[in-house]
């Protein structure tokens, strides 16, 4: 009891001592993967780079894919003016492997890690505002909400339809408003030393890295926890065909993650897969049974409504949109899932015949 009283005297006279702000900017690093992002990096970087005079000694560290638009010479420009900011090459091209690779090669002195996307806009003072609310609540890991806005027609209301229920499924890190432990969120800070004792991010994922990992933080008795104070902005695709992907890989991860650690998945994941098996099984017998086309046209009208909520609810037509990309995420999730789940299942399969194969000892 004394130790622990002393140690918490000890952060308090520590935090008194710094304005009540417990973390130093010399305790953080923030990884920011990149792939082709010269519309967003400049502006992405700057705001992370205000707001806080305590960021002049935060670490930054962009990890490049290969991009070849040009991102690398904007950093390196910008590197000019900020002595603490970095660009490094990551061969392995996914952001797993990306933020990994920022966590060990520069993790020396750190205990706190920031991951930032491109893709975002960021509040002032955001790497410090994540970084005092890890610390301040003990966690191994903290996530923040996603407020999702556009800018084209489609993205608009792509934007609008994926922080409701329809469109998430009602996750707490798309748009929720209320602070608390959650089991998975989107990923903005990490207790350093947590992250890179259980190995960091499966660099095998290219999707979903971020659930997989708080599948093994949990397994390791580490916490997570949502704050729903610190919120950024991000924009959703923009288009229709890159949204289906998007989703599709999603599903991928998604199958990864639930056979890789032989979970259950909740109710909420299998509404998109059980849609489309109805929606295929009812058109396959409708020859046969022509009421079964009640399952799919309910389906369309559910996202109809959607769509006339979105338009009435962006005042604009584009809003009409909102059904179309709602059941653009169902469908592709849906297929990705499944597809994911059926080569997993032919690899096993493939792996006990060969164990048991005769020729095979």
């Amino acid at each position: 009891m004394e130790v622990i009283e002393g140690q918490a005297n000890a952060e308090a006279e520590h935090v008194v001592a710094n304005g009540g702000r417990s973390v130093q900017g010399r305790d953080v690093l923030a990884a920011i993967p990149v792939l082709n992002e010269a519309s967003h990096i400049e502006t992405c970087l700057r705001d992370l780079l205000v707001g806080d005079d305590r960021l002049a000694d935060v670490l930054f560290v962009v990890a490049d894919g290969g991009s070849t638009d040009g991102t690398p010479d904007l950093v390196r420009e910008l590197m000019k003016v900020y002595p603490n900011l970095r660009l490094v090459e990551n061969p392995a091209r996914l952001q797993s492997a990306a933020v990994n690779l920022v966590a060990r090669r520069f993790s020396e002195d750190r205990r706190v890690l920031v991951r930032c996307d491109a893709h975002a806009l960021y509040p002032p003072g955001y790497i410090m505002t994540v970084a005092d609310s890890l610390v301040r609540h003990g966690v191994e890991s903290l996530v923040t909400p996603m407020d999702a806005i556009g800018q084209t027609c489609f993205q608009k209301a792509n934007a609008l339809i994926v922080d409701t229920p329809l469109g998430s499924g009602g996750s707490a890190h798309r748009g929720g408003r209320r602070s608390g432990f959650v089991d998975t969120g989107h990923h903005a800070g990490f207790d350093l030393r947590s992250f890179l004792e259980i190995g960091g991010y499966d660099e095998t994922f290219s999707h979903n890295e971020d659930a997989e990992y708080d599948r093994r933080l949990r397994a390791a008795s580490g916490r997570i926890f949502l704050d729903a104070e610190i919120r950024l902005q991000y924009f959703p695709r923009s288009g229709a065909k890159a949204l289906a992907r998007q989703y599709y890989n999603y599903g991928r991860g998604r199958a990864r993650t639930l056979l890789k650690h032989r979970d259950v998945p909740r109710a909420r994941q299998m509404i998109p897969p059980f849609v489309l098996l109805v929606c295929c099984l009812s058109l396959a017998i409708s020859p046969l049974w022509p009421w079964s086309l009640s399952a799919p046209a309910g389906y369309v009208a559910a996202l109809s409504c959607a769509s006339i909520w979105g338009a009435l609810k962006l005042g604009s037509p584009c809003g009409l949109f909102a059904g179309p990309a709602s059941g653009i995420m169902h469908m592709a999730w849906a297929a990705g899932f499944f597809r994911q789940a059926a080569l997993l299942g032919a690899r096993s399969g493939r792996s006990a015949a060969g164990v048991s194969s005769p020729a095979s000892r």
